[in-house]
């Protein structure tokens, strides 16, 4: 079992979106529906493992990052799918991962 911690969009209480990087988003079935309890892996530039989380209930996921190239990686029993973001600076960044076998 990974101990990565269950996530949601809501941002937490105190954070400053106008000095963060936050790469929020949702994992998606092939048939737009929320896929729960994936991983969700966010990989650097160069590829290399940065972080990991488990999406919530509905899919849900956040990092908080730097800006610059980023990918972010699901895997899932619904299947896998990956995408790239690229954060210019502070703010929200949204981003859906939409997953297949």
């Amino acid at each position: 079992m990974c101990a990565a911690p269950t996530q949601g969009q809501a941002i937490p209480a105190g954070v400053d979106v106008e000095k963060e990087t936050v790469i929020t988003g949702r994992v998606l079935s092939a048939d737009r529906q929320p896929v729960g309890g994936a991983f969700v892996r966010l990989l650097d530039g160069n590829g290399d493992f940065t972080a990991e989380v488990v999406a919530s209930g509905t899919g849900d996921f956040r990092f908080f990052a730097a800006p610059g190239a980023w990918t972010v990686r699901v895997l899932s029993s619904a299947g896998n799918g990956s995408t790239e973001i690229r954060p210019d600076g502070a703010g929200i960044h949204p981003v859906e991962v939409t997953v297949a076998k």
